[in-house]
């Protein structure tokens, strides 16, 4: 109890530090000479490092920028929580209620990018720790919250320190749902492409792992789209030659809670007569699916459901195309059957294949000692079910054996990581590091 009246009595400190992380813009700038990921990301990294070691851990930065990370205990044992800095683009500032990079309350509520994902789970980790240190809770394994700031790209923050560093016994990652997951659908995400240059332009997408909230065009056949739009019902705007398709953004492993502009875009296309190989491609064998099923028929598993499948970028113009594609694939469904299959139709459209990236799945017993701990510390904090769950989220959990993501998005609550408006409810918040403080007091115990 007095770990938890601790807490509450921090929340003014736990939302005033959210705050001024969520005030770091820390979108990934490539161009950066100085840092991987540019200054932003660097300074969110400093930012957070120096606030775990203010608290009395001891701390490494990487001379070269990739990653970080935060130490307490003693013993040889290596309990690892994985978190990162790194947010995705925030989109179109005007459509946010307010400024994504402000970390402003309203209504019991914190806006801003990264408020959930995944600057609000480390605030709440920096408290945890924080209670248990100022209330002399005896380490008797090594903590180490590690830090990446790559994690909505490439993941090469994480790469780098499992490569040059120790590697966690066990561990989690707060970036996903409560109760527990024990299961994470592989990741593919991929390109398809085609020399054929185009007269028209169109162009969509911030993030390979967010569904697209609006696609341009540019090109002849403006009126026609701007009436066959009309006549589909999809949302859409003229600004000056631009046309721009509305949708709504969400997160790719879930892309039947968004509205995707660019499919929207491109099956009007075909409908004013516009063929191409992209969109050709896009309208015959996505439309408006998010499961894959026009290319795989029914793909779907026990532990973890159905296949996901979303495009969330295009690019059309007179230097090619080029469609940006993010798949999520059923623990139990081998990776080639689906890369060969979506090669296999891609190549009858003109479109060579390019994989990015691949994530292996997460898939742990549900009876494993790591998910029994977590699932009984969410059952006595909440006295809700905590029956562990299957996701086809991409976290952190995949980089290590025996990590699952715990957290912090409670069953019911709205799913807005990645969208316009997103927020972390200021109870949801608290909740999240009463929970975190005692699976950690559990683990080390």
């Amino acid at each position: 109890m007095k770990i938890k009246n601790y807490v509450e009595a921090n929340e003014m400190e736990i939302i005033n530090d959210l705050s001024a992380l969520i005030k770091i813009p820390s979108v990934i700038d490539e161009m950066d000479l100085e840092k991987p990921f540019g200054k932003h990301i660097d300074d969110a990294l400093k930012w957070t490092l120096n606030k775990f070691e203010r608290i009395g851990m001891k701390t490494f930065y990487d001379p070269k920028g990739y990653y970080g990370y935060a130490e307490i205990g003693e013993g040889s044992e290596l309990i690892g929580i994985l978190a990162h800095v790194d947010v995705v683009p925030s989109g179109d500032e005007d459509n946010w209620a307010f400024p994504p990079f402000e970390g402003v309350v309203n209504g019991g509520k914190l806006y801003g990018r990264g408020s959930t994902d995944d600057k609000g789970p480390i605030i709440a980790i920096l408290y945890a720790l924080k209670a248990l240190i100022d209330n002399g809770i005896k380490f008797n394994k090594r903590v180490r919250v590690i830090i990446g700031t790559d994690e909505e790209n490439q993941w090469r923050g994480i790469c780098h320190y499992m490569r040059d560093e120790e590697i966690p016994d066990y561990g989690f990652t707060p970036d996903s749902d409560f109760p527990v997951i024990y299961a994470e659908k592989g990741l593919l995400q991929v390109k398809l492409k085609s020399d054929l240059k185009s007269k028209i332009r169109i162009k969509g997408g911030n993030a390979m792992n967010s569904v697209p909230e609006s696609a341009s065009y540019h090109g002849s056949h403006l009126y026609k789209l701007e009436k066959q739009l009309k006549k589909m019902g999809f949302d859409h705007e003229i600004d000056n030659d631009e046309l721009y398709v509305i949708g709504k953004s969400a997160h790719s492993a879930k892309p039947q809670l968004g509205v995707n502009a660019v499919t929207r875009m491109v099956m009007a296309l075909k409908e004013v007569g516009v063929d191409t190989p992209a969109v050709d491609f896009i309208a015959e064998k996505i439309a408006l699916t998010t499961n894959g099923e026009l290319i795989f028929g029914s793909c779907e598993d026990e532990p973890s459901g159905k296949l996901t499948m979303s495009v969330n970028q295009i690019d059309i113009s007179k230097y090619g195309e080029v469609i940006g594609m993010d798949i999520r694939i059923p623990v139990t469904i081998d990776k080639k059957f689906i890369s060969l299959g979506l090669k296999r139709v891609a190549e009858k459209y003109g479109l060579k294949y390019e994989e990015l990236d691949y994530l292996e799945p997460v898939y742990l017993s549900k009876e494993h000692p790591l998910i029994q701990i977590l699932k009984s510390v969410y059952e006595e904090e909440t006295g809700l079910d905590g029956t562990p769950m299957a996701t086809g989220g991409a976290t952190y959990a995949r980089s290590m054996k025996n990590c699952v993501a715990f957290g912090p998005n409670f069953p019911g609550s709205a799913k807005i990581a990645h969208q316009t408006d997103e927020f972390i409810e200021i109870n949801a918040l608290i909740k999240c590091t009463q929970i975190y403080a005692k699976a950690i007091e559990r683990m080390i115990g």
